[in-house]
């Protein structure tokens, strides 16, 4: 049977080759193409290869009646409905890791073009000038670098910055403190504290909850008049009104952009501005890279489509072909509580012990501990995680995982809990368990009992045992138009801490949460998505 193959999105000319030279399948080359264009060949295809350009969502799947395979021509899957994608049995995979190098290398180029004026000096020449005394700029060598980041991009930059004789300083709350030392960098505890020590700070993280916004005022006035800023990684993670006004009001010497937060038409004030050098998101534009993509996509659908399992699955439809409900149904809850520590966490983890209690202590359980591991990745990991990589992301990590059973437990017929300990002692637990194979709950959190269903938007809030907590935390909320759909309350001890689990309607913005954590009594606050 012939495999039809529809193409959206730009790929190296030697990808299009392999796909015309493969009898298997029947290749459509559309890029930059409407929906429109494409419509009839997309209701045959079994194969949809896409760059950013396509969205892939309800309407586009629904058409695509015979669509097995989505292969995305890059690391981002934001323009795929993954659900629904999942939901309807459709393979997702994409190209993680085959532009390490040249976004470390654009940064670079970034980063020494503004230093060295270099883009100016060039256009003064091209107009027929020849001031050399204007175009006087600094050196890396001798500078303090800071990376926020320390992902395969970050420790790429860092390399090449220890090359020129810079002093490295890097910020990571995910990673163990033996991994700094591995790259040849200098751990700092926090974002302020790294802006306060470095003439250059260069941000190589994925744009989640956590880190977009992340470049504030506050972050950009304690760099200095004499330090740069650097954006290669995703458009958003800096709050660009602040950082016009850090470069209007020579809070920083300049910045260097590839990515803006309205892409492909960014703010022209800001790419405008003098102390500003831009380039139009061209972190993964070489040669080399697009080769590599190509290359991969081209292998990735030969092995979908032959029925083999791919190196960089998003979803994982297959996993219905586990034959115990009960590994099928732990590994779902286990994703949810590593999506929730992956959430919470507040230091850097050194070892995490998986406990298997009860029945399912006595099966394989290597799926349930490799979902955990794929849920907290996913918001610690600046890159593509899948249950194929997620191992290699730990060791990177540098946390150690360990296992124990405990086949007498019999609070319940089974149960897993999940132990992360930090290097100083630090130390956050979590358990849960499925009924009937169907129902997941959460029921331990640290010192604290519950039976929560971890779904949807959900908040965790620390506090003093003392009277009013809830009803102000509910009255709050409300002013801020959001429902509680459950509201679960533990202490340890009357008069000592409480925790509450909260079921909500919808995600809290950031100043939402600020505004929980002014309340009496309120320690921790903690927004989490599911």
């Amino acid at each position: 049977m012939t495999t039809t193959v529809l193409i959206t999105g730009k790929l190296h000319p030697n990808a299009i080759e392999s796909f015309q030279s493969d009898t298997r399948f029947e290749l459509h080359y559309m890029p930059d193409c409407s929906f429109e264009d494409y419509a009839a060949i997309l209701a045959r295809a079994h194969v949809l290869v896409t760059r950013s350009e396509t969205t892939v969502d309800r309407r586009l799947l629904d058409h695509a009646n015979e669509l097995k395979i989505v292969a995305r021509a890059a690391v981002g899957v934001g323009n795929i409905d993954l659900e629904y994608a999942t939901e309807k049995g459709i393979l997702v995979m994409n190209t993680p890791g085959k532009n390490t190098n040249s976004a470390a290398e654009l940064t670079l180029a970034l980063l020494l073009g503004m230093m060295r004026l270099v883009p100016q000096a060039h256009q003064h020449m091209k107009n027929g000038g020849w001031d050399r005394h204007q175009f006087s700029g600094y050196e890396l060598r001798g500078k303090k670098i800071g990376i926020v980041g320390l992902g395969n991009v970050g420790h790429r930059v860092a390399k090449f910055c220890r090359g020129f004789d810079a002093e490295v300083y890097a910020y990571d709350p995910y990673i163990a403190p033996q991994v700094f030392g591995r790259h040849g960098t200098i751990q700092v505890n926090s974002l302020l504290e790294l802006a306060e020590k470095v003439d250059v700070l260069s941000v190589h993280v994925p744009k989640i909850r956590e880190t977009t916004g992340m470049i504030t005022a506050d972050i950009l006035k304690a760099l200095g008049p004499k330090a740069y800023f650097v954006n290669a990684a995703r458009g958003g993670v800096a709050n660009e009104e602040d950082l016009l006004r850090a470069v209007d009001e020579g809070w920083i010497a300049g910045a260097a952009l590839d990515t803006f937060d309205n892409e492909p038409h960014p703010r022209r004030d800001l790419v405008e501005h003098e102390r500003v050098w831009v380039s139009p998101h061209i972190g993964a534009s070489t040669e080399e890279a697009q080769l590599a993509i190509g290359e991969t996509v081209y292998s990735q659908v030969v092995k979908a489509v032959d029925g083999a399992v791919v190196d960089y699955h998003v979803n994982l439809p297959e996993i219905g072909v586990i034959d115990r409900p009960i590994l099928k149904s732990y590994s779902t809850l286990a994703e949810k509580l590593g999506s929730i520590i992956g959430q919470i966490l507040d230091f850097n983890p050194v070892t995490v012990n998986f406990q298997y209690r009860g029945d399912i202590a006595e099966l394989d359980n290597s799926i349930i501990r490799l979902s955990w591991m794929k849920g907290y990745a996913t918001h610690v990991v600046s890159d593509y995680v899948s249950f194929v990589n997620v191992t290699k992301h730990f060791e990177n990590l540098g946390v150690e995982l360990t296992e124990s059973t405990d086949p007498n437990f019999t609070s319940y017929k089974s149960a897993i809990k999940i132990s992360v300990q930090g290097r100083s002692g630090e130390c956050l637990t979590i358990g849960g368990v499925v009924f009937d194979d169907r129902y997941p709950r959460v029921t331990l959190l640290n010192d604290f009992y519950f039976e929560v269903d971890p779904s949807g938007p959900m908040v965790m809030i620390e506090n003093l045992d003392r009277p009013g907590v809830i009803g102000d935390v509910g009255q709050t909320l409300a002013k801020e138009q959001i429902n509680i759909s459950s509201f679960n309350l533990s202490r340890n001890t009357r008069g000592g801490k409480a925790m509450a689990l909260l079921n909500i309607d919808e995600n809290l913005t950031q100043n939402q949460v600020k505004v929980l954590r002014t309340l009496p009594n309120i320690k921790t606050v903690k927004a989490i998505k599911l």
